[in-house]
């Protein structure tokens, strides 16, 4: 193989570390909204039940 195959392979290399880098903090980024999304509605609906009870 070449120089050039060689700086190409770790090239790609690299690149592909950094989509995976990059494609995990997006996964962390969806996961926090999606759990405060689920912790906003569940806030929601206590405060609807709880109010139900209490009138």
């Amino acid at each position: 193989m070449s120089s050039s195959d060689q700086d190409n392979k770790q090239r790609n290399r690299e690149i592909a570390a950094n989509e995976a880098k990059r494609e995990m903090v997006s996964n962390v980024r969806v996961s926090s909204w999606a759990i405060v999304a689920t912790i906003v509605a569940g806030v929601i609906a206590f405060g609807i039940v709880w109010a139900w009870f209490n009138r």
